[in-house]
């Protein structure tokens, strides 16, 4: 896997771009300048690979635009040797910012071709110490919580009360939450007497969806 000053270089436009786009946090551009995201992309994407747009993976979903995931991940507030909850592994290249942050990240995908093939590239691509799972995420990973903070990868009508028990005291979620046919970026944050909420404008995703697919690479 080839990552060389070409695509480097690449990588600097783009956070120019973003920068542009109003991202200021340092450690979230400088995770964006980390990872070789064209190595998230199937062959015939790997030309755009730093265009800031999305792409479509298997099963019917998308990588989203680098922007989107600057902002949602900026949101997140993250420091050093947090413990993450991803809901929707994807191609895994949100996954792999977090990482560079320094975060432990425990990622869940639904389709289960998606997470072999996913799980299989973070190793090759050298982020194996992200911890994947084949399962809906609507039931979150009750086993390994609480998380400090919990991301969101998909369109959801609303956040489970579970993902919520699963978030520390003081903890942060982010969800685009459904708001008539774009989503609302919204931010949670939990406290001992409520749980606040802040929005941060209009995005898109694929819709999530509960149960597992097995083996659907359509």
């Amino acid at each position: 896997m080839i990552d060389d000053y070409r695509h480097k270089g690449l990588r600097n436009q783009l956070v120019s771009e973003l920068i542009q786009k109003g991202i200021k946090d340092p450690k979230v551009l400088s995770a964006i300048a980390s990872v070789p995201r064209h190595l998230f992309l199937d062959k015939a994407f790997e030309e755009w690979a730093y265009k800031d747009q999305a792409f479509p993976i298997d099963c019917g979903q998308t990588i989203s635009q680098p922007y989107t995931v600057a902002m949602q991940t900026a949101l997140l507030e993250i420091t050093e040797k947090m413990r993450v909850l991803e809901i929707g592994l994807g191609s895994g290249y949100q996954a792999s910012v977090l990482v560079e942050m320094g975060c432990k990240v425990y990622s869940i995908e639904r389709f289960e071709h998606l997470y072999e093939k996913t799980t299989k590239r973070l190793t090759q691509i050298g982020y194996q110490q992200v911890r994947t799972f084949c399962g809906d995420g609507f039931l979150g990973l009750p086993r390994f919580a609480p998380f400090d903070r919990i991301l969101i990868t998909a369109a959801i009508p609303q956040v489970p009360e579970c993902l919520f028990d699963q978030l520390k005291e003081g903890g942060i979620l982010v969800a685009p939450v459904n708001y008539g046919l774009d989503q609302m970026m919204r931010k949670f944050i939990k406290s001992t007497s409520e749980i606040k909420q802040e929005d941060y404008g209009m995005f898109r995703f694929v819709p999530m969806l509960e149960g597992v697919v097995k083996n659907s690479i359509s």
